[in-house]
């Protein structure tokens, strides 16, 4: 239902032609140009950083306001880095170009952002288990194939259930098999041995919050489900603030919904999560080795957030 006059979809050559879907109605797909742009009022960029790096500016250019889901203006000076349940006070001032942080800080910061209000985060912990549509179609597709050969050739040993054979039949995109298993390494890893992810929630969580030395440290790691991630965030706040208030906090923030109910075995999970735009956020509980310390469980749709 977005309030769209006229919807031009722009993509390679190669996908010149398809036919999409939206509101009801059949598409064209485009070619990208960059006279495309000429009279579009807002452009929506999700073809990664070079693309926009070549066109974002362009489209700005020619009179558009540029919402970019790419990593290649979030952490430039002058350009708001926008999640609109946080900071959408960041959009004032806007020259044309507005930057989508990436996909774990927002399921981190939706939640986190009313906690912070009250009390004011010192320090953040998250690990995170991310889905593999965050890796693409092809991350998708190397699931599907390999959990689908391994039910056939698992085998118990001592090592428990093991498989033979490389399970992928399609070509690899992530860096080791994910069927049944969980990879430590969400995108490259860096000079100082974190992973490009990591560091992404770290920077983009300072930037956000305006607190350029708010202490944070990330874990990310790549699981076997297909759509949302989950994050168990722990968090350190400079005053108290108990459980029950939390609980209290997050019940009216937007763009959450609280799942809170362990005794009765309910909790955020991805197979929940997928599909919705709300980040769901459970096993809120205190972090007994800090003095002001709360833990957290949060799922949120990657694809949506």
């Amino acid at each position: 239902r977005f309030p769209v006059g006229k919807l031009r979809l722009l993509a390679s050559e190669r996908s010149t032609g398809r036919q999409l879907a939206f509101n009801g109605s059949r598409h064209r797909v485009e070619a990208l140009r960059k006279r495309s742009f000429d009279g579009v009022d807002v452009a929506l960029f999700s073809a990664g950083a070079a693309r926009s790096l070549e066109f974002g500016p362009e489209a700005v250019k020619r009179g558009a306001v540029v919402v970019d889901n790419s990593s290649a203006f979030r952490m430039k000076d002058g350009v708001p880095l926008v999640v609109p349940e946080v900071n959408p006070q960041a959009l004032r001032g806007h020259q044309g170009l507005v930057a989508n942080p990436n996909c774990s800080t927002i399921v981190m910061l939706v939640p986190l952002k009313p906690l912070h209000d009250a009390a004011r985060l010192r320090r953040i912990i998250v690990s995170t288990y991310q889905s593999v549509s965050g890796a693409g179609a092809k991350a998708m597709a190397q699931l599907y194939e390999e959990a689908g050969r391994a039910l056939k050739q698992m085998k118990m040993s001592a090592r428990g259930w093991t498989v033979d054979a490389k399970l992928a039949k399609v070509s690899p995109v992530l860096p080791a098999q994910i069927a049944f298993n969980v990879i430590p390494q969400v995108d490259v890893f860096l000079a100082n041995r974190s992973t490009r992810e990591e560091m992404k929630m770290v920077n983009e969580t300072r930037k956000i919050l305006e607190e350029p030395d708010l202490a944070i440290s990330a874990t990310c790691a790549r699981v076997p489900v297909f759509v949302a991630h989950s994050e168990a965030v722990w968090i350190e706040t400079e005053r108290p603030l108990s459980v029950e208030d939390a609980r209290r906090l997050l019940q009216r923030a937007p763009g959450v919904r609280l799942v809170d109910a362990a005794a009765a075995s309910r909790y955020p999970m991805p197979v929940d999560a997928a599909g919705r735009d709300e980040v769901l956020v459970g096993r809120i509980r205190k972090d007994e080795s800090v003095a002001n310390g709360l833990a957290l469980w949060v799922s949120g749709d990657n694809l949506r957030k």
